[in-house]
């Protein structure tokens, strides 16, 4: 076992403690709207702290460790093409606002709204086996993260029988989020996600500082320094023999960042959770700095972990570290677990723990957010559009609950039974990019444009969901085909290539079809409740004049927005205008590998302290909108007919008998 009594204690701790909030905070889930989309109550701080706990789980820092300590700090530095492109898309509230605006519950639901009963349908058919397919692999890579970083053996033997010690992991890691998502859906899941967010930046805090105290700077540069030629893992201009994780791979993400806002629904109970489209902007822009904390950490621990396996100084621990690598027959497996395996050598006990912790929760939040979202959209996109009438609140909730169950035992077998063979990254990308390819031309068309038609959206969504689905099936048929490894060894193009050709190609087929069959402009005003459509409690400001509407500021703004909106542009502006200083002198001239580092030590400094400010920041903001979302959900008037559907002609919209179309939910404070 690498773990002690202590850092035991520590994770059954916690775990008892989000099964307690989860329970109490199941009696103000009382609507099909509480449960998918938290009867859109939510404020910036609560969302963006529990949208940003789905990123941290264990899936998403094991492929981060892989990128990192594959391109050290080097693949930082190409990272600084997302800021200025993220900061635009942010303040802007590119998709965000509008998609808001729509009061849609799913992303399906707007495509309904804007296109067509038949493509919402078939939208959701496609999120749906885009994501569950992507999401498959996250319980098998999460168990044999948690195996061998807590030292279980590998197999079980029970009466008689050896099953891998993954199955009873996976259910484990599983049923946990079941038990979070089933009592309350959404509101469960955005309390849970938010504490366990909090607890994951303190926890990662007290990592950092362990780190940087065990090992010294000096020794983390040198052996940085002795990477091979082209291989550099502090100087970003020579990277040149790094596989995959180049500068090619972030101009691709930024391109991304725009292309596919608000694309990918494995988030989507947060995409329509604000209390207003201009909370949900705001959320968008705090968003880069909640996760300052568990950026530096994912960064610094493939760092120190490359530094404990290549450092003379710890021959020892490295030696240790290779030793149960050899027992990993899968080679795939075996480069995923290097730093998983190295951070028991790096870290003392109860820190340990802290972090086991972090990770254990910020996997139930990662599983919480994409269960509730795949089986949600099978439910509302795929099985109720077909219904002749609307179904009951408690029917409706039932069938959420199962359709959610079952994702869980299908990603349960799917991560039993399929072997992964390429960077997890890459994986993700070009399985993800089955929809995203060509969702994102139709969430932007149907958003932005009038033109767009029915006809162009299911164009647009098939070449983006083949050509993506081909970039998937083609590693393995080339390798099965003599000529094609003739040719080149392996299929020439990965995840990111293939992801990047999908979306550019159905964004030309969006445009083309649209201009081809558009007879009449759409009205967006009535989609995004505009003008004599407009709302009055959510952003009938936003449309009256305001001085400063050239830098995307309206009425809606207070005092307080305003000082974090241009604080946003100076952090942002400050590591932008480093980033293409940096870039034109190091094209210039060679830049010493000692102004690198010096530089990535300053990174590190500015990174803790701005964690340190954002943690108690974020935690005030967020403890305060918990406590007025409990307030709101608990007198809100609940509207039984808002639960994601969208009337149609000989369609029955009331509630069925015996169910008030509106029930008032009355006080348990």
């Amino acid at each position: 076992m690498n773990l002690a009594f202590v850092d035991w204690v520590i994770v059954a701790a916690l775990l008892v403690g989000m099964a307690i909030v989860a329970v109490t905070a199941r009696r103000y889930t009382r609507s099909v709207s509480d449960f998918l989309a938290a009867n859109r109550c939510a404020g910036r701080y609560l969302l963006t702290l529990s949208d940003g706990v789905g990123f941290v789980g264990v899936v998403g820092i094991v492929a981060n460790f892989e990128k990192f300590y594959q391109a050290g700090f080097g693949a930082t530095w190409w990272s600084g093409i997302l800021a200025p492109v993220a900061l635009v898309v942010a303040l802007s509230g590119w998709v965000n606002y509008r998609y808001r605006a729509t009061r849609a519950m799913t992303m399906a639901q707007f495509f309904e709204m804007r296109y067509s009963r038949g493509f919402r349908v078939f939208a959701g058919i496609v999120a749906w086996f885009s994501g569950v397919l992507n999401f498959g692999v996250f319980p098998g890579i999460v168990a044999r993260f948690i195996i061998y970083f807590c030292g279980f053996p590998v197999s079980l033997h029970l009466f008689g029988a050896t099953i891998p010690t993954a199955a009873p992991v996976m259910a484990f890691m599983l049923g946990a989020a079941l038990m979070l998502i089933l009592n309350g859906g959404m509101i469960t899941v955005m309390i849970t996600d938010f504490l366990q967010a909090q607890f994951i930046n303190v926890a990662f805090l007290a990592a950092s500082a362990a780190l940087l105290m065990k090992f010294h700077w000096s020794e983390i540069v040198t052996t940085l320094a002795a990477a091979p030629h082209g291989q550099s893992l502090i100087n970003p201009f020579n990277q040149a023999g790094i596989d995959g994780f180049n500068v090619w791979f972030f101009m691709i993400f930024a391109f991304k960042l725009v292309y596919n806002r608000l694309g990918w629904q494995g988030i989507q109970g947060f995409n329509c959770a604000a209390k207003s489209p201009h909370e949900a902007r705001m959320a968008g822009i705090l968003a880069e700095w909640r996760g300052i904390i568990s950026g530096l950490l994912i960064i610094l621990i493939p760092i120190c972990a490359y530094t404990l396996m290549h450092d003379a100084h710890f021959t020892a621990e490295s030696q240790a570290v290779r030793g149960t690598l050899a027992s990993i027959p899968n080679t795939h497996i075996r480069n995923q677990m290097i730093v998983p395996l190295a951070i028991v050598h790096m870290l003392p006990h109860g820190i340990i723990g802290l972090l086991c912790a972090s990770m254990i929760l910020g996997t139930i939040g990662n599983d919480t957010t994409y269960l509730h979202a795949w089986g949600s959209i099978f439910i509302q996109d795929v099985v109720l559009p077909f219904r002749r009438s609307q179904c009951a609140p408690a029917q409706h909730m039932k069938l959420l609950r199962w359709s959610i169950c079952g994702v869980a035992v299908f990603c349960f077998f799917f991560s039993l039974l399929f072997s992964l063979h390429d960077y997890i990254y890459m994986y993700l990308l070009v399985t993800g990019a089955i929809y995203l390819g060509g969702s994102g031309a139709v969430i932007i068309g149907g958003l932005y444009w009038s033109r767009g038609t029915n006809l162009a959206a299911w164009s647009a969504l098939s070449a983006g969901g083949l050509l993506a689905a081909g970039g998937a099936a083609m590693p393995f048929i080339w390798t099965a085909v003599p000529f094609l490894t003739r040719v080149t060894p392996r299929f020439p193009f990965n995840g990111a290539w293939m992801a990047l050709i999908a979306s550019l190609s159905a964004i030309v087929v969006y445009i083309v079809v649209s201009l081809l069959t558009c007879r009449e402009p759409f009205d967006l005003d009535k989609l995004l409740h505009r003008g004599k459509y407009a709302i009055a409690t959510e952003h009938r400001e936003a449309e009256n004049p305001h001085p400063l509407q050239w830098l995307g500021i309206n009425r809606e703004f207070t005092r307080g927005d305003r000082v974090i909106y241009f604080a946003k542009i100076a952090w942002t502006a400050f590591w932008t205008a480093s980033f293409v200083a940096g870039t034109i002198w190091g094209l210039i001239s060679r830049i010493p590998d000692q102004k690198w580092a010096d530089w990535w030590l300053f990174n590190i400094i500015a990174g803790l302290v701005a964690g340190v400010i954002t943690v108690v920041w974020f935690s005030w903001g967020g403890i305060r909108d918990i406590f007025q979302l409990k307030r709101t959900l608990a007198v809100a008037m609940r509207d039984q007919n808002d639960d994601g559907s969208v009337p149609c002609a000989g369609q029955d919209t009331e509630a069925p008998a015996g169910t008030p179309a509106v029930v008032f939910a009355p006080s348990h404070e």
